[in-house]
């Protein structure tokens, strides 16, 4: 299984997610882990608009078009 390692970790930092881990009686190991995967089970904003355009359904709209439709619906309330 492949292993990562963290250099020059602030360490502030360190002492949050160590006290985040005994929160959840998890080792530091275990919690970063589960993060982790949390992290990479979401797509980045780039990877889900990436997602959208390889789909090609999508409607395409300008950037004044949608403020247009914000502004209507603000103006419906």
């Amino acid at each position: 299984m492949p292993n990562v390692m963290i250099r020059d970790l602030d360490p502030a930092v360190h002492a949050v997610l160590v006290a985040r881990a005994e929160r959840e009686g998890r080792s530091l190991q275990q919690y970063l882990t589960r993060e982790l995967t949390r992290l990479v089970e979401k797509p980045t904003a780039a990877e889900l608009f990436a997602q959208i355009e390889a789909r090609g359904d999508g409607i395409r709209l300008t950037p004044e078009q949608i403020l247009d439709a914000i502004q209507r619906g603000r103006e419906e309330r």
